[in-house]
């Protein structure tokens, strides 16, 4: 048998160790017999630890645990912020091309010394593939945020082909005039006749901004009173 298998483990004599801890004097602890001092020890560092960790280290843990969601938050914040920078040259060419194409479609526009000659187009559009104009009522403008939309109420008489190529013909023109509520019935008179709302549009000049941005304020305080 060799050296390590002879060597055998102490007997431990748990009647003596149970002795050690009876009569035990709390006010003398250093005169404990030694497993008792030990066992002391080891529940006093337990309790010293547990103490510590629900009086101190859980809220430092809990405070840790934000900072580093929060570092993790800045840092996708710098990812993003670092791509944008990269991509600030393309960036700045697509808000320019915005702005363009912006620009082309408010050329499109009419201003309000505009508005008389387009709808005389309008008019135009429809005499001049021979339907007959039995009303043509411009309504009240609808004021939006850099535009104005008036509602042109029309009704005419005609062949269907001649109401299609009217349509056609006021898609055509320059300016944005969009036909809506388009109805067509029999007229009494015999062929057909078309109730229809030519919506067209313009563009607010500089005093009319101006004027609504002090009327959305005026309503904004009034609000807020």
């Amino acid at each position: 048998m060799s050296a390590l298998g002879a060597v055998s483990l102490p007997d431990i004599d748990f009647r003596r160790i149970a002795d050690d801890f009876r009569g035990l004097d709390l006010k003398d602890v250093t005169g404990w017999p030694l497993v008792p001092r030990v066992v002391f020890l080891v529940a006093l560092l337990l309790t010293i630890l547990a103490g510590g960790w629900w009086f101190d280290w859980r809220e430092q843990l809990d405070t840790l645990d934000g900072k580093r969601q929060q570092e993790e938050k800045l840092k996708e914040e710098f990812l993003l912020k670092k791509r944008q920078a990269v991509n600030l040259d393309e960036y700045r060419k697509q808000l320019a091309e915005i702005d363009r194409s912006f620009g082309a479609l408010l050329r499109q526009l009419p201003n309000r010394s505009e508005m008389e000659s387009l709808l005389i187009d309008i008019n135009q559009a429809g005499l001049g593939r021979g339907l007959q104009f039995e009303l043509f009522k411009p309504g009240t403008e609808n004021t939006r945020d850099f535009y104005a939309e008036l509602p042109v109420s029309v009704r005419v008489s005609g062949s269907y082909h001649d109401f299609g190529a009217f349509a056609g013909d006021v898609a055509k023109l320059t300016r944005i005039v969009a036909l809506k509520d388009v109805a067509v019935e029999a007229a009494q008179s015999g062929g057909l006749r078309m109730d229809a709302v030519a919506t067209t549009y313009r563009y607010l000049d500089d005093e009319e901004m101006a004027r609504q941005k002090r009327e959305q304020q005026a309503k904004a305080r009034a609000a807020g009173r």
